[in-house]
């Protein structure tokens, strides 16, 4: 097993974004390494944090980590978009503040063994919970054609999704693909030249799609959105990490819609819909990393966070 540990992308901009009382209640909704959470947990005095993570051996290593901080810590096995759900069951009514990093750590892409890295060969699975039925092994050798294509595009932004998806189907027709690295050349032999010569690996994006696919990422975040902000008492914030666009619009969106209150059209002279904001945006643009943290983390380029406030 990999020793679970994981670089905190912007953690001194979550710490601030979250505007931490030491008596307050704090989820940190993708425990991950526990990066986040150790340094929550430190500026808590009466107040307790709640980790969720799907991935059990995440919370295996965060709960070694964590140990020092004995009581304020409640961690549990549970999917983010299922926070709703996990403080009801603990009896909080509600939070001071939620914490999402979207991104996947790096000890699940670095160990080879479970199927997210192109690097090395090994079952062709992906899941984030091992305990889920989906892999990726089931959607490269069951799903169709188009339903191929259409994640490679949307999810992978990947330029030939469609001669991939292709030469996937071809080749399953001859035997069952089950290994990341068979999957690796199924995806070269499908690129032109001048794409193989690209400085990105020709597979990443491809297995970011069949990853994204696998966990449902995108509707957990919708999901996320939805059940969140309900959760937060007055004045309590929701900071989320995103490493993709189309992560990073539904939680641009949905905080934008959650700002917004009445939809009613333009044309209407008065209120008649009765919704009124439920929270301020506190980060009008997503903060990003700085030359530093870039310098010495690569995989943070593409991190946005976004934070709003509950009214």
């Amino acid at each position: 097993m990999t020793e679970f540990h994981h670089v905190s992308v912007l953690l001194e901009e979550c710490l601030d974004g979250l505007n931490i009382r030491p008596d307050g209640i704090y989820v940190d909704g993708t425990l991950g390494g526990a990066g986040h959470s150790a340094r929550i947990a430190q500026r808590l005095t009466t107040g307790r944090l709640i980790g969720i993570d799907r991935d059990p051996v995440a919370l295996k290593a965060a709960g070694e980590r964590l140990a020092p901080f004995g009581d304020r810590v409640t961690l549990v096995h549970s999917n983010f978009c299922q926070i709703g759900n996990v403080l009801d069951d603990l009896g909080i009514a509600g939070v001071d503040g939620i914490l999402l990093d979207l991104g996947v750590s790096s000890p699940q892409l670095d160990d080879g063994q479970r199927g997210f890295s192109y690097m090395v060969d090994a079952p062709l699975d992906m899941r984030m919970d091992n305990g889920d039925r989906l892999t990726a092994e089931t959607i490269v050798n069951t799903w169709s054609y188009e339903q191929l294509r259409r994640i490679l595009f949307d999810y992978g932004e990947e330029r030939y999704a469609p001669q991939i998806a292709h030469a996937i189907c071809r080749r399953r027709e001859e035997t069952p693909i089950q290994t990341t690295l068979e999957l690796v050349d199924i995806i070269r032999s499908a690129m032109p030249a001048a794409a193989l010569r690209e400085k990105q690996h020709p597979a990443k994006r491809s297995f970011q799609a069949i990853r994204i696919a696998v966990n449902d990422e995108l509707g957990a975040v919708r999901q996320v959105m939805d059940a969140a902000i309900p959760k937060l008492n007055p004045g309590g914030r929701l900071a989320i990490i995103t490493f993709h666009s189309l992560e990073d619009r539904i939680v641009k969106n949905g905080m934008a819609e959650a700002a917004k209150g009445c939809t009613c059209p333009p044309s209407f002279p008065v209120c008649v819909c009765g919704k009124k904001p439920q929270v301020k945006i506190i980060t009008r643009k997503p903060i990003v990393s700085g030359q530093a943290e870039l310098d010495a983390n690569p995989r943070a380029r593409s991190a946005k966070l976004r934070v709003c406030e509950k009214i």
